[in-house]
């Protein structure tokens, strides 16, 4: 049996901590086959995002239409998308990809909302946001946004966990079919992610601290992790747990390079036996 396809669209990082590349390398841990589509270039490394250079939005719409009338992915991620045009030509393809596939299961879409670098980089313009709010979140299953980001989609302080829980309620009220994650990785303490689901109902998923300054991409791999365990048929309450273990064992054998904040071991299940105590990614 061929591995399911996977389709990651976001930005291109040239030091391989996140976007395309990293989401790569975590559907190949996971089983799956990756392919992508660019929406924007950057400079940056470790040090942080130095530049920002979006794709036309028509490169990246006959990009996702050749592709995709190929290679037909059984799950989709969506990252970095950086202006207004593209996160409308995003929309676009996810309606008219959804009306071409509508006698075959529904496919799980997972968008990781990417607002702002950890650099204080601009990663979506003003004009983006409201255009992913008006339209773009109600055609994703999944959202993963970290606190600051999800106070930037629902216009509320999120600045503890009962704040996390009101806005991910005023999500739901919005978008009723959207599963709502707000990540706590960025939070001090013991990291703690709450999931709202479609059904109201608020999950709380505690993980360990992982004490390393290599931390790139860590909401990159675990909104991919998420997507992959989605495709490779896990309940959403296995498959967020499974990818918060994913992201830990990742931060434990980051490889330590770079002058910043560095890169994750995004393959660290093909290099490591299951012996290590972590949980290995569930593979077809």
């Amino acid at each position: 049996m061929p591995p399911p396809i996977a389709l990651t669209i976001a930005g291109f990082d040239p030091s391989n901590g996140a976007g395309v590349t990293a989401d790569l390398q975590v559907f190949a841990a996971h089983g799956l086959f990756g392919v992508s589509a660019i929406t924007a270039l950057t400079i940056q490394s470790t040090l942080g995002v130095a530049s920002v250079e979006p794709v036309s939005a028509q490169l990246l719409t006959q990009t996702l239409d050749h592709l995709t009338s190929d290679l037909p992915p059984q799950g989709i991620k969506i990252g970095m998308l950086a202006t207004r045009e593209i996160v409308s030509a995003v929309d676009d393809f996810l309606q008219a990809f959804a009306y071409k596939n509508a006698a075959k299961p529904q496919i799980p879409v997972v968008l990781d909302s990417v607002l702002v670098s950890s650099s204080g980089a601009l990663l979506l313009d003003k004009e983006g946001v409201g255009q992913l709010q008006e339209k773009l979140l109600g055609h994703v299953s999944w959202v993963t946004p970290n606190w600051a980001e999800l106070a930037i989609l629902t216009g509320l302080e999120v600045s503890s966990l009962a704040g996390a829980e009101a806005a991910l309620h005023a999500l739901g009220d919005r978008y009723p079919s959207l599963h709502a994650v707000a990540t706590g990785g960025d939070q001090g303490g013991h990291p703690i992610d709450l999931l709202r689901t479609p059904k109201g109902e608020i999950h709380r998923f505690a993980g360990e601290r992982v004490d390393t300054t290599s931390t790139h991409g860590t909401g990159c791999a675990f909104s991919s992790a998420l997507l992959s365990r989605l495709v490779l048929c896990e309940t959403p309450l296995a498959a967020l747990a499974g990818a918060k273990k994913y992201v830990e064992g990742a931060l434990r054998y980051a490889p330590g390079i770079g002058h910043g904040r560095g890169p994750i071991d995004l393959l660290w299940p093909l290099r490591h036996p299951p012996a290590t105590g972590v949980e290995t990614p569930v593979t077809p």
